[in-house]
C-alpha cells in the first residue's frame, strides 16, 4: 500500500465520490476502506467533531487513535446540521456524489431533510447507505445501538465466556463487522447501478444486528442448524480446541483436528506413541475421547519452551503459532514483511502507525493520499468545489451553518 500524501487515487474506485455523514466506527471505517480503494470521501462532522475525536486518551493534534484508524483518505468539512443552510450544503454535495453514507437512527435522516427519497430525487443515481443498529423497522428500530449491546443480543457472550459468566469481546467487533459488511454492500450497489439501463441507484440498509450475527454465528449456530434441534452437549469440544496452550515460558495456539495435524504434533512433542493409541486413531475417536486427549496434550506442551516448540512444530509441519501481545505482533517478521502496520507522517501528530488496507490489487493498488484530517480542515476547499464562492462561504459561516461564527 503506497503512501503518497497529496497524490492521485490509484485504487479501483478512483472517480467515485462519497459523502460520509456517519460517526464513530461502523460508518467511518466503511468510508475509509472505500477511500483506500480510491474513492474521494468528504467527511461531514458536527462542530464538536466526530465522537471518536474524544474517545481517548491518548490525544494528539485533535485526534485519538480510534479516530486516526477510521478516517484517513478523507477530506473533513464541518456543518451544523441543525441549520437549514447546512442541510442545503449536504444536498448540494450529494447531487454530485455516487454514495451517501449515514449511521443515524432510522427517523433522523427524514427529520433532517436528508432521507433517501429526498436525496435520490435530486440524484437518481445515488447509492444511499444506511448503517443502523437494528434495521429500518421492527420493535428495536428506534433504539440506540452500540457495539456491546449488539454483542450481548447475538448469543455469543455465553460461548466466549460461560453460561453463568458470559463475556463480551473487548474489541469493537460488531462495529467493525458492520463496516466491512457495508463496504461490500456499497460495492454491490455500485456494480448493480452500472448494469441498470438508467444507471439508477438504490437504498442499502445494513443493520448491525444482522451483520454481526452473520459474521459470528456461522459456526456457533451449529446445534441449531438442523430441525429438530439436536441435544446440545454440556461440554463443547471447541472449548478444548480454541484455547491458548501453556508452554514452559508462554503460550501457543495449535490445531489438532485433522489426522495429519495430530500426527505432526505428536512428533513435535516427541510422543509418537500417541499416534498409534486406539483412542486417538482418527478425528471422531479424538472427539469422543476429548476429556483424555486435551489434558494429555496440555501436560506435554507445558514441558517445552515456546521458541523450541515452535521450531519443532515448523519442522514437522504442525500448525502452531505463539500467542503474542500487541508489542510482539508489531515486531513479528511476517508483519514487518507485509507492512501490516505502516508509518504515516502526519502534519500535526508526527509519526502515526496505522493498519494497512489488506487488499493487494495487481493493476489498481490502494494508496494513502490523505492523512486523518483535522476538524473541518477542508471545509472551504470542498465548498468551493461544490460551487460556493468566497462570499457564499462567509455567509454560511456568519449564519452558523459551519459552526460558531
Amino acid at each position: 500500500m503506497d503512501v503518497s500524501i497529496g497524490g492521485d487515487a490509484t485504487g479501483p474506485l478512483a472517480g467515485i465520490r462519497i459523502v460520509d455523514c456517519s460517526t464513530v466506527v461502523s460508518g467511518p471505517l466503511c468510508a475509509q476502506i472505500l477511500g483506500d480503494l480510491g474513492a474521494s470521501v468528504i467527511k461531514v462532522e458536527a462542530p464538536r467533531g466526530d465522537s471518536t475525536r474524544m474517545m481517548g486518551p491518548p490525544f494528539k493534534a485533535g485526534m485519538t487513535p480510534l479516530y486516526a484508524h477510521c478516517n484517513r483518505n478523507k477530506r473533513a468539512i464541518v456543518l451544523d446540521l441543525k441549520q437549514a443552510e447546512a442541510i442545503e450544503v449536504v444536498r448540494r454535495l450529494s447531487r454530485d456524489a455516487d454514495v451517501f453514507l449515514e449511521n443515524w437512527r432510522p427517523e433522523v435522516a427524514g427529520r433532517l431533510g436528508l432521507g433517501y427519497e429526498t436525496l435520490c430525487a435530486d440524484n437518481p443515481g445515488l447509492i444511499y447507505v444506511s448503517v443502523n443498529g437494528f434495521g429500518p423497522s421492527g420493535p428495536y428500530a428506534e433504539q440506540p445501538a452500540y457495539d456491546m449491546l449488539i454483542q450481548a443480543l447475538t448469543g455469543l457472550a455465553p460461548i466466549l465466556g460461560e453460561p453463568e459468566r458470559p463475556k463480551l469481546v473487548r474489541n469493537l467487533m460488531a462495529d467493525k463487522t458492520s463496516a466491512v459488511t457495508a463496504v461490500y454492500a456499497t460495492l454491490g450497489a455500485l456494480f448493480a447501478r452500472e448494469r441498470h439501463p438508467e444507471k439508477r441507484g438504490q437504498k442499502v440498509d445494513v443493520p448491525m444486528l444482522d451483520a454481526y450475527a452473520a459474521f459470528g454465528l456461522t459456526d456457533a449456530l451449529s446445534y441449531h442448524t438442523f430441525d429438530p434441534v439436536g441435544e446440545i452437549p454440556a461440554d463443547d469440544v471447541m472449548d478444548g480446541i480454541y484455547r491458548a496452550w501453556e508452554t514452559a515460558d508462554g503460550h501457543v495456539a495449535a490445531i489438532v483436528i485433522e489426522d495429519h495435524q495430530f500426527v505432526a504434533l505428536c512428533r513435535a512433542l516427541e510422543r509418537e506413541d500417541l499416534i498409534d493409541d486406539p483412542r486417538f486413531a482418527n478425528l471422531l475417536l479424538r472427539i469422543q475421547h476429548a476429556s483424555e486427549i486435551f489434558p494429555l496434550l496440555a501436560e506435554e506442551l507445558r514441558k517445552w519452551p515456546t521458541a523450541e516448540l515452535l521450531e519443532r512444530a515448523r519442522r514437522f509441519e504442525a500448525p502452531m503459532a505463539p500467542v503474542q501481545d500487541v508489542e510482539r505482533f508489531l515486531e513479528d517478521p511476517q508483519v514487518s514483511h507485509n507492512r501490516t502496520v505502516f508509518e504515516l507522517p502526519h502534519s500535526g501528530a508526527g509519526k502515526v502507525r496505522l493498519m494497512r488496507n489488506p487488499v493487494r490489487y495487481a493493476e489498481t493498488p490502494t494508496n494513502v493520499r490523505r492523512e486523518p484530517p483535522a476538524l473541518g480542515a477542508d471545509t472551504d476547499e470542498v465548498l468551493r468545489e461544490a460551487g460556493y464562492d468566497d462570499a457564499g462561504i462567509e455567509a454560511l459561516r456568519a449564519k452558523g451553518a459551519l459552526g460558531a461564527a
